[in-house]
């Protein structure tokens, strides 16, 4: 390699984007749940190919486990709580059995 070559600097340069704001970070658990259900409807529409669905499902099935363990679970009740009902019809007496 020449001087001359050492020297130079690369024709095209990648355009320089703006350094990441301090602070949260951009990616959400709702961006998460969608690359999730993503995935999901990519396979079942085929979109992957056959050597390709190992990869495509481990990263499945990492996404899944981890939103499973950062997603709040629902907490039972606290001791002299009642635990929440589900509003219901009420009950319709029976018939009497007819003659």
């Amino acid at each position: 390699m020449t001087e001359e070559n050492k020297s130079q600097a690369p024709a095209t340069e990648a355009p320089k984007s703006e350094a990441p704001k301090q602070g949260a970070p951009d990616l959400t658990v709702q961006d998460l749940q969608a690359l999730k259900a993503i995935i999901d409807v990519a396979s079942q529409r085929g979109a992957y190919k056959p050597n390709e669905m190992e990869v495509v499902g481990r990263t499945y099935n990492r996404l899944d486990t981890f939103l499973q363990a950062i997603t709040p679970k629902q907490e039972a009740p606290a001791q002299g709580e009642t635990p929440a009902q589900p509003t219901e019809a009420p009950a319709q007496p029976a018939e009497a059995p007819k003659e």
